[in-house]
């Protein structure tokens, strides 16, 4: 108790205070620049933090991650361009909003949302990170190929208007992930002799381009349009009725976002659809989904604000990163030479509990800088489109340079960018696609992890109950969207 409250009065202290404040402004605002991730954000300032205090320079940081996943929402809400992987669920509903004239609207929701996950998910760091911790270190290659299978049956819900064309968008997303040298065995798939291809095809870099080079070439096709649209109408702050309306969905969805977050090599962008299906899977309005809904946009919200206290706990606890982001905070500790594991919370416990009470005020922060930022990106709205259309590209450009400095990644961005201009035309979806690339590598990875432990028998996946479950419920969900699930379930209910 008193290292927990050492740490309180750590994170209140004045410059303790202005370096969070400062990690969220940053965060938020390059979260909502297309192509530049929290994790590029941490580790540029990383070597700002050497001459801080421990404990302020990785508050700063912890801050830092919370404001990037937020911040990626409000490109994707206003301009149909997800600032980061985590946002792409959130175009399905928000940019919906945005074109309805309820920009406004959707950016509360939106920052409600994340406050609300982002809370759970510190409160949960903050309280039983120990415990989770040890949990965390029980998910191996089975579990995780189940998780990947009950990830897949995602694509179904997804698949708006046409079962067929979702699936062909989800097994093209699937292929697309294969790409590259084979994480096991080191064989080069799908590289068609380009040496380039053999780190496979950058996530960052597909999502850039399957949504905003579209999104620009719309804004050029149909400019006075979409700007009528676009102008702000409403109140940005939501009435406290429809929150509270919501408070299911957002506990539900926050609740994913922190077991997600446990899992290593999962982040925000697997919770985002694992909510979103889960909301419309509980919804009572499942056809409203993808039109605007609220449901559809709390969802992944919560979630990927909620990631970021799932993904602390195995960092903090056990030295395991949980995703790429907490791999570069794992590093700032190890610098200032602090090593992650379960002895941190007895050997550094005034930095360990700084940090987790960090992660928790940043969340006061991400309401009142979010809501200072909203105002001013709401301006972005107001520009005629054949002035923001070039912004956009620019910015695509630049921020897929910046991931891996290569002009290869630029042509690869461009590429997807016409693929999902002519996808839009034909009205075949996209998030399929999307959630075939984020969960492909991971279920190829895992089977062949998992086929390895079982001597090549498929019967080790019965070895473990967690596996068990998760494929009974991957099963249970792919039967609900066949037809004849539904004959017998309308059997059952004369």
């Amino acid at each position: 108790m008193n290292d927990i409250m050492t740490g309180l009065i750590n994170v209140l202290s004045i410059d303790s205070l202005f370096f969070i404040a400062l990690g969220m402004a940053l965060g938020i605002f390059v979260g909502s620049m297309p192509g530049l991730s929290a994790t590029m954000a941490i580790a540029i300032l990383l070597p700002l933090t050497y001459s801080m205090d421990p404990a302020n320079g990785i508050s700063m940081l912890a801050s830092l991650y919370m404001g990037g996943m937020y911040g990626g929402s409000i490109l994707a809400i206003l301009l149909r361009t997800p600032g980061t992987p985590a946002a792409a669920a959130t175009v399905l509903d928000g940019y919906i909003m945005t074109e309805n004239g309820q920009a406004g609207r959707a950016l509360g929701i939106s920052l409600i949302s994340g406050l609300v996950g982002g809370v759970i998910g510190s409160i949960v760091l903050l309280s039983i990170a120990p415990f989770l911790g040890r949990v965390a270190l029980n998910i191996g290659a089975l579990e995780m190929f189940a998780v990947a299978v009950l990830g897949i049956t995602i694509i179904s819900s997804l698949s708006a208007g046409s079962v067929i064309k979702g699936l062909m968008s989800g097994s093209l997303g699937l292929l697309i992930s294969l790409m590259g040298m084979h994480a096991i065995t080191g064989i080069p798939r799908f590289t068609f002799g380009s040496i380039y291809l053999f780190d496979g095809i950058s996530f960052v870099v597909a999502l850039i381009g399957l949504f905003s080079i579209p999104q620009a070439l719309k804004l050029i096709e149909k400019d006075q349009e979409l700007v009528k649209a676009s102008k702000i109408k409403d109140k940005i702050l939501p009435p406290w009725r429809l929150i509270i309306g919501q408070r299911l969905n957002l506990l539900r969805s926050s609740l994913i976002g922190v077991i997600t977050g446990l899992i290593p090599g999962t982040g925000g962008d697997t919770a985002s659809w694992f909510s979103y299906n889960e909301a419309k899977r509980f919804s009572r309005e499942k056809e409203k989904f993808g039109t605007g809904h609220v449901e559809g946009l709390v969802a992944p919200e919560s979630a990927n604000n909620a990631v970021v206290g799932g993904a602390l706990v195995p960092t903090i606890t056990l030295g395991v990163p949980g995703s790429s982001t907490t791999a570069v905070l794992l590093g700032g500790l190890m610098i200032h030479g602090i090593m992650p594991g379960p002895t941190l919370m007895t050997e550094h416990a005034d930095v360990a509990y700084t940090l987790l009470w960090a992660v928790l005020i940043s969340c006061i922060f991400l309401f009142f800088i979010g809501l200072l930022y909203t105002k001013v990106a709401v301006g972005i709205t107001r520009i005629p489109g054949r002035v923001l259309a070039p912004i956009i590209v620019l910015l695509c450009v630049v921020g897929t340079f910046a991931v891996q400095n290569s002009m290869v990644d630029v042509m690869i961005m461009f590429g997807f960018g016409i693929l999902g201009y002519f996808m839009d035309k034909l009205s075949i979806p996209v998030a399929p696609l999307v959630v075939g690339m984020i969960l492909g590598g991971m279920l190829d990875t895992s089977l062949h992890q998992s086929l390895l432990i079982g001597d090549g028998s498929w019967g080790v996946f019965l070895t473990s109950p967690v596996a068990v479950i998760l494929l009974v419920i991957a099963l249970i969900s792919v039967l609900q969207s066949t037809p004849l699930f539904g004959k017998v379930a309308a059997l059952f209910k004369k």
